[in-house]
């Protein structure tokens, strides 16, 4: 969780590709995580952004967890395997790497959500799908959520 008094990530921000392929992160969101970030699968079909000090504290978790159990070398090779290092250019541009873009299903508009400490990549459409999920069942899964606790 966010520390108090540190800057959090919140809000969405829609963006359009360049034919280039190239994606502006928003300033907002690069103000918090620098010009230097981690992108990687996420899940329900996005991405993940993160910062370099978030990256490591989320290896730490992964790590501490015994290589010989299964979910451990899955969830590995998912964040891991699937991560590439971003240098933002001087406008905070970046392209997102062929085997993530495809993963995600990027096409021409994305949307990036700050959740806190990380932001999700999503795919306009697959975004606004995701959402009318969400509205659907979001009493529901904050059941399951309670639940869970």
């Amino acid at each position: 969780m966010v520390k108090s008094g540190e800057i959090s990530l919140i809000g969405q921000y829609k963006v359009k590709t360049t034919s280039k392929g190239r994606v502006a992160f928003p300033k907002k969101l690069r103000n918090v995580l620098g010009n230097k970030i981690i992108i990687t699968r996420g899940y329900d079909g996005s991405l993940i952004v993160i910062s370099l000090k978030e990256w490591d504290k989320l290896i730490a978790g992964i790590e501490q967890k015994p290589f010989i159990f299964e979910a451990t070398r899955e969830t590995t090779r998912f964040l891991l395997g699937n991560a590439a290092l971003i240098d933002l250019d001087l406008q905070g541009r970046f392209i997102i790497p062929f085997h993530l873009k495809e993963y995600a299903q990027i096409g021409k508009e994305v949307i990036f959500l700050g959740l806190g400490r990380y932001v999700e990549i999503w795919d306009k459409a697959r975004w606004s799908n995701y959402q009318n999920y969400l509205g659907k069942n979001i009493k529901h899964i904050s059941e399951k959520l309670n639940e869970a606790h």
